[in-house]
């Protein structure tokens, strides 16, 4: 080992204290799931059942969330934020960032449909850490600095008449807690939501701490328990945030539509028992997608209006389960994704207009403004490439699909969601551009169209469609996670193929190769730091990314 590998685990072990996250219940293996790996040997529909297991503790919290006092907080303040003027604004980071994105455009959507509220339209508003960009693929390490979030904040603009609602699914992501700093500085109203219990968060962590003991923050806990893949908070956590504060959003909504919402908790125990009961034909697509894989082949997803539920899934499937992120137009070195999403109807300027009802906001910073927030070296000479021009060469609409179906064993996969299977311009689009690929399958959320995997949902209209945003969630993060345990890359309930990308990571990678290694934090550390040395240093662009996990639990024969 060098003594530069040495240095920085000792660094990690000393120093980053603040980021050793394993007394989280997020961080955490799920009893109900603790043998996921042998459910899915056994059958993959035994496998799904187990995962669908963990959703029903979202369902408890949620009863009571919805009546609680903070949870009707919520709804007052963005009802009287909107009727002032103000803006409501969501911020959040990885998958909470891809969820405020949403939000955001789920509320532009209803405001570009309904002509009464159409005035509406520019009073939501969502803060990504790393900006647009990150919606499509994930920005290393920029979760770890709370002045990134500042910053997002000032360029919003955010003052009195603002409100926030900051989402981590852990409570502790500093980036998003940034944004809560900044915000109270300025004057906003903020909340704040996340899925460990408060007090537990204020002990251990002093970032989270000075969030949750602020007399200007008020707290939702939607405390639910671990992961059903321990610690992938893109499932049951960001499911709940999904839940509350898709339900708050739309209840401001039924408002100035002089509707009367849902009963949300009702409705989402309605879509938990239809999907339990579509569990063999989620497990049938599992195999499907699998076995195209384990073949080589690559697997891409078309859609319109639930692209972006789709780019979500997708996008966080990189880093989860150690997979190649999607790849740029002008870049032929990089492996190619296993899974890409296109639309078969728009350009890709067409589909983000379409998708966002407003222009890209993506990052601009130069070296000059990394230096300013106090950025790392490295970050200030080589900054990241996420500008919106950057953001424009993931071609994810009609263009260029022969780049998709060049390996002879290629599935194209049209997802539908509700009413939308019926529409003959999107099926004849997705016949025309998929001709040239192996397979042609069709995934079908609801609806009455025929299908090849049919699952039945059963989601009442309302204004945000929030229901059928919850569908497409949760049969994706079971179906993604499925197939990545089918091959393998799941050990347990342990994501053994995570990519160690941030110091969030990182722990979360030292503590699995203690679990399974059966050995110390310390030397865990020491080995996982030493392996992302050697790995980087043989590393072939060309050739997808080593997991550094799997390194030395091969090394350890484990």
């Amino acid at each position: 080992m060098s003594e530069k590998a040495y240095r920085q685990a000792m660094n990690f072990i000393e120093n980053e204290k603040q980021f050793h996250l394993g007394f989280l219940p997020t961080e955490q293996s799920s009893p109900l799931t603790k043998n996921l790996d042998k459910e899915f040997a056994a059958s993959s529909v035994d496998g799904v059942r187990c995962l669908q297991r963990v959703d029903r503790n979202v369902l408890e919290m949620a009863k009571r969330i919805f009546r609680s006092g903070e949870f009707a907080g919520l709804v007052e303040t963005g009802k009287k934020t909107i009727a002032d003027g103000g803006r409501i604004v969501f911020s959040g980071c990885g998958a909470t960032g891809r969820l405020s994105i949403l939000l955001e455009c789920m509320w532009r959507d209803c405001c570009f449909k309904n002509e009464s509220v159409k005035q509406h339209a520019d009073q939501v508003f969502s803060i990504m850490t790393g900006g647009d960009y990150a919606l499509v693929r994930s920005v290393e390490f920029f979760e770890d600095y709370q002045e990134f979030g500042r910053q997002q904040v000032r360029e919003m603009g955010m003052d009195g008449n603002d409100m926030l609602v900051a989402i981590t699914e852990g409570g502790e992501t500093s980036s998003v807690l940034g944004t809560v700093d900044e915000a109270l500085r300025r004057g906003s109203k903020v909340f704040l939501m996340f899925n460990n219990p408060a007090d537990l968060l204020a002990e251990h962590l002093e970032r989270s701490r000075q969030a949750i003991r602020n007399p200007g923050v008020c707290v939702l806990d939607l405390h639910c328990g671990p992961m059903g893949l321990a610690g992938s908070t893109r499932m049951q956590a960001t499911t709940s945030e999904q839940l509350i504060a898709g339900g708050a959003l739309e209840m401001i909504m039924c408002g100035l539509l002089k509707q009367v919402p849902p009963d949300y908790a009702a409705a989402f125990e309605t879509l938990l028992d239809e999907l339990e009961a579509s569990a063999p034909a989620i497990a049938s697509y599992i195999d499907f997608e699998a076995e195209i894989y384990r073949k080589k082949g690559k697997v891409t997803y078309f859609a319109d209006d639930f692209l972006l539920d789709i780019f979500t899934d997708t996008t966080e499937r990189s880093p989860t389960f150690m997979l190649p992120p999607f790849r740029k137009k002008d870049d032929k070195i990089s492996p190619p994704p296993w899974a890409f999403v296109k639309n078969p109807v728009r350009t890709t300027p067409e589909v983000w207009e379409n998708g966002m009802h407003r222009p890209l906001r993506c990052l601009e910073w130069t070296p000059e403004d990394y230096r300013r927030m106090g950025a790392p070296e490295a970050i200030r000479r080589n900054p990241p490439q996420i500008r919106a021009a950057e953001l424009l060469k993931f071609e994810v609409g009609m263009e260029s699909p022969e780049e998709r179906c060049d390996s002879g064993g290629d599935a194209a996969v049209l997802v539908t969601v509700g009413g939308q299977g019926g529409s003959p311009v999107l099926q004849q689009a997705f016949d025309r551009i998929s001709t040239g690929f192996r397979y042609q399958k069709k995934l079908a959320v609801g609806g009455d169209c025929p299908a090849d995997f049919k699952i039945t949902v059963s989601c009442d209209a309302s204004p945000l469609h929030l229901m059928e945003h919850m569908a497409v969630k949760l049969v994706l993060n079971t179906a993604s996670t499925g197939i990545m345990v089918v091959l393998g890359r799941v050990t347990g309930n342990w994501m053994s193929w995570v990519d160690v990308t941030n110091k969030k990571l990182m722990d979360r990678g030292i503590r699995l190769i203690s679990e399974i290694g059966g050995i110390g934090y310390e030397e865990s550390c020491i080995r996982l730091f030493e392996a992302v040395e050697e790995l980087e240093k043989s590393r072939i662009p060309a050739k997808e990314k080593p997991s550094a996990v799997q390194y030395v639990l091969n090394a350890m024969k484990k």
